[in-house]
């Protein structure tokens, strides 16, 4: 949890079931007391991003971590969206992805990706990933309107 005890919201965008659940067990195996919110295809992340459908209560996210591999649009198209969007732009962006492709980092930091993370397979390597993207962007950074 970040030094003023406020939780952060998160939103993981992530199609995978597997990779949620292993994304849920290390924010409860670390203790990470922020707010995980789920959503599965890009579409959904727009939707959560812009209040509407069934996300029209969802909370400003502090910190994404976008998948980049999804259903409806990719996680590339969110990532365009998101960084061209005044309202959106300052919200900082993990990509979480399998994706060791040069071409994809290149691209995604073109995009202006705040950090690209290829998801390790093992499971306590994925954890100890989850950890320090939290650790870095929670206590360590200052995320934008947060005092």
């Amino acid at each position: 949890m970040n030094a003023t005890a406020q939780p952060v919201e998160v939103l993981l965008v992530e199609d995978d079931p597997g990779d949620e659940m292993m994304t849920r067990e290390a924010f409860e195996d670390n203790k990470i007391g922020n707010n995980l919110h789920v959503v599965r295809d890009g579409l959904e992340a727009l939707d959560f991003l812009y209040r509407r459908g069934d996300h029209t209560d969802a909370p400003s996210p502090d910190l994404i971590l976008l998948d980049l591999n999804l259903p409806k649009y990719d996680g590339r198209q969110v990532l365009e969206r998101i960084k061209s969007d005044p309202d959106l732009e300052h919200i900082p962006v993990v990509v979480l992805t399998t994706s060791a492709a040069e071409e994809d980092i290149l691209r995604s930091y073109r995009l202006h990706a705040n950090a690209y993370v290829t998801k390790p397979v093992d499971l306590d390597q994925f954890m100890a990933a989850i950890r320090q993207i939290d650790y870095f962007f929670v206590t360590v950074v200052k995320l934008p309107g947060r005092n």
